[in-house]
């Protein structure tokens, strides 16, 4: 019997869950499904959902899960679930499972993407073997790291998308107390991600007073999810409130990546993952990005032979939670 793997990326929206072979390899499941997270309890949930029609013997499973993993257990960042290996185990009956970081499966992608997989928005000069960072903005912002461990790329787990915001101009400024008296507790998260762009829009509304279009208005008052209203009115030049606002993201999400490259030294380059950026992509080809990723002072030049990917593969997170399986069965 073919041995067959289950890989799954769980996510505070949207969980997918998929079956791989030997013979597809990690890039090719030959079945696949996406379920709504919050419409279950738990994982195991789903899982029985998804293998409950499937006559499936799952020789080994791998999970990115967002939200930081400790001793094989996991608390959901965006979700009541908590996740453990050990339970997991015994639900699907498998003989290996592991338990990964979403950032840190998007990082085990990162070395097998081909070139289209990605589009490089700044070339740079990058280095054999150097450091890599990925900065991911979906429902949250995740982060991880590559480094080089004498012949493959190991990944190193991050929460640093949960660190202060740290301003870099009044504008930002204004941001960060108009938000501390919103919400409290100020993190990149808050402003730089699917659940911090409706926080930027509000912010230009209420403070300064920007104009709320009445087209504008009317679809957000009825749209489960007011992001991409925002994204498209920015893309398609529609409404001033909707570019400022997406600027304003894309120039915090610059200043963290730079952040980011600056603390582990990333001479590989910086990763752009999660499924914010490929949607947006025109708007990272404006000035905000870039000035704000080199914007270090004494450290610009440095920023500026620093190249910056973005990763265009559709379930990046997915594909290195397959890879991981390969990587640990020999196969990859």
């Amino acid at each position: 019997m073919t041995d067959t793997y289950l890989a799954g990326d769980i996510g505070g929206t949207k969980t997918i869950l998929a079956l791989y072979t030997r013979e597809t390899g990690p890039d090719q499941p030959f079945d696949r499904e996406v379920f709504p997270s919050r419409d279950f309890s738990s994982l195991e949930q789903i899982i029985q959902a998804y293998l409950a029609n499937r006559n499936k013997n799952i020789c080994g499973a791998c999970f990115g899960v967002a939200g930081p993993v400790k001793d094989e257990r996991v608390q959901a960042t965006n979700l009541a679930w908590v996740i453990e290996a050990k339970s997991l185990t015994a639900n699907i009956n498998c003989s290996k499972l592991w338990l990964l970081n979403d950032l840190i499966a998007t990082a085990k992608a990162v070395p097998h993407l081909a070139s289209q997989d990605i589009h490089t928005l700044k070339s740079g000069i990058p280095s054999a073997n150097g450091a890599v960072g990925i900065v991911a903005p979906g429902t949250g912002l995740g982060e991880s790291i590559l480094v080089w461990k004498g012949d493959r790329y190991i990944a190193l787990p991050s929460e640093g998308g949960h660190s202060n915001f740290g301003p870099t101009n009044p504008l930002e400024i204004g941001l960060l107390s108009y938000l501390q008296h919103e919400i409290g507790h100020v993190s990149y998260e808050s402003v730089c991600s699917g659940m911090g762009i409706p926080h930027l829009y509000t912010y230009l509304r209420n403070v300064h007073m920007l104009p709320e279009p009445d087209w504008l208005r009317d679809a957000l008052e009825i749209a489960p999810d007011p992001v991409p209203i925002i994204a498209r009115g920015a893309l398609e030049r529609k409404s001033e409130i909707c570019e400022r606002t997406m600027e304003l993201f894309i120039s915090i999400l610059g200043n963290e990546a730079g952040n980011l490259a600056l603390s582990i030294f990333a001479t590989g380059g910086i990763y752009l993952g999660g499924g914010i950026p490929p949607r947006i992509l025109p708007l990272f080809e404006r000035d905000a990005f870039m000035g704000a990723f080199i914007n270090k002072g004494r450290f610009e030049r440095l920023l500026a032979e620093i190249p910056v990917y973005i990763i265009l593969k559709a379930d990046t997170a997915l594909f290195g939670a397959a890879c991981h399986i390969f990587e640990q069965v020999g196969e990859l």
